[in-house]
């Protein structure tokens, strides 16, 4: 049901588009494709080519508005992708007989406390497939994938269309940040849960 809800949207969109569509078709699709690899969870592809679109549209290339759906629809997609890969088959290939098996398994429990406590932030801050191995409420998972694939295409689109090439540091900036804010989540989250199991061990001792 959702696939088809997605689909007719995806399709209504591009027929409201389809007019506003001018340049070459093959950087609509090679943008299309590097948005979805991206939020699928290979990393490199999608800001980068995102930000040369949006340069080629201010220098009246491409139309902005469609470089912006384009990726919108990329990055939503290739994150529902991503998340019904690691929903299907992910917790079965980490968990699968073979090296490093325990601590496999550890990173899996560790994460699902991460996905329980923080579902939206843990969304945000990992990939697609990672939140599908720890199954946070469909719900939750298909609005924050919406939300943050508009922002993603928006908020990159726009500023290289205005900005230029110097946005390419901020990119990469955000992407340190990023890093950086997962390791407090994951830091704080454990560091609290530990200190609820000394407190619940101390009357015992005691």
């Amino acid at each position: 049901m959702v696939a088809a809800v997605k689909a007719g949207a995806v399709l209504a969109l591009v027929l409201h588009l389809h007019h506003r569509f001018h340049g070459p078709t093959v950087d609509y699709l090679g943008l299309g494709a590097a948005a979805a690899a991206s939020w699928f969870g290979i990393p490199g592809p999608g800001e980068p080519i995102l930000i040369a679109e949006s340069i080629f549209a201010s220098q009246h290339d491409l139309d902005i508005a469609s470089v912006i759906a384009v990726a919108w629809l990329g990055a939503s997609l290739g994150g529902l992708g991503g998340w019904l890969l690691g929903l299907k088959a992910g917790r079965a290939v980490m968990c699968a007989p073979g090296p490093l098996r325990n601590l496999r398994v550890g990173a899996i429990k560790r994460g699902e406390e991460v996905f329980r406590r923080h579902p939206v932030v843990a969304i945000l801050l990992t990939p697609s497939w990672v939140a599908g191995i720890h199954r946070p409420r469909p719900s939750t998972y298909l609005a924050v994938n919406e939300l943050g694939a508009i922002i993603w295409a928006a908020g990159i689109g726009l500023a290289a269309y205005y900005v230029g090439p110097s946005v390419v540091d901020f990119v990469g900036d955000l992407g340190t940040v990023t890093v950086i804010a997962l390791g407090v989540l994951l830091v704080v989250t454990f560091g609290g849960e530990l200190m609820r199991r000394r407190r619940r061990a101390q009357p015992a001792r005691d």
